[in-house]
This record gives C-alpha cells, sequence and structure tokens, in this order.
C-alpha cells in the first residue's frame, strides 16, 4: 500500500496507509502512525479531536507533492484507547485524482453487484 506522510506546517508528524475511503465524497483515512515531532503536537490534536482543525495547518503528501483537498483531521484518542487509536482523515481529495490514489477504493465501491 502506499504511505502517505502527514504533515503540520512544515514539520513531518507522521504516516497513514489511507487504507479506507468514501470514493463518492473523495474522502480516505486511516491509521495515523505518529513520527517522533509528533509529540510536539499531540496535546494540541487532542484538544481540538472534535473540533475545527482548518487552521492547523495540516496537510498529507504523496511522493514528496501536497494532496489538494477541503482539509485534513487528526483524531487522537489514545490515552484512552491505546496507542491504535488514531487516525488522519483527507477530505475532497482532488488532485491528484482519487481513483488515481485509492483505485482499490473506487474498485470496491463501483464494483457491479451479482
Amino acid at each position: 500500500m502506499p504511505r502517505f506522510e502527514v504533515w503540520h506546517h512544515a514539520q513531518l508528524i507522521g504516516w497513514s496507509e489511507l487504507e479506507s475511503g468514501d470514493p463518492p465524497m473523495g474522502v480516505a483515512f486511516g491509521l495515523f502512525i505518529p513520527a517522533p515531532a509528533y509529540a510536539q503536537v499531540q496535546a494540541l490534536i487532542r484538544a481540538r479531536a472534535e473540533g475545527d482543525q482548518s487552521d492547523l495547518g495540516l496537510s498529507v503528501h504523496y511522493q514528496g507533492r501536497p494532496l489538494v483537498a477541503a482539509g485534513v483531521c487528526l483524531q487522537d484518542f489514545s490515552a484512552d484507547c491505546g496507542e491504535d487509536a488514531m487516525e488522519v482523515t483527507v477530505l475532497g481529495i482532488c488532485e491528484p485524482p482519487y481513483a488515481e490514489l485509492f483505485g482499490q477504493h473506487a474498485a470496491a465501491y463501483w464494483r457491479p453487484e451479482g
């Protein structure tokens, strides 16, 4: 699976495979794996886990380039639920095209029933 980098402004704070998605909405999400620099922003992310994060400067990059998307948000419930209770969501992905990045999501969604 591809590996997507999660950035806070100019600082790499983690990764995800964005293993799940909603193709019609252009949404991809997955387990967030923190990098060492995540510790510097973890309290801020936890405090805003259920709120607006649009001003936090979060972005997701693939192969060195940022995805063009409506937004990125992180949920970190690791303090209560364990290390695997962190997720990143990318909303409204438009560039590169969603199907190009997440062919498996699109194929599963638009697969004919039968």
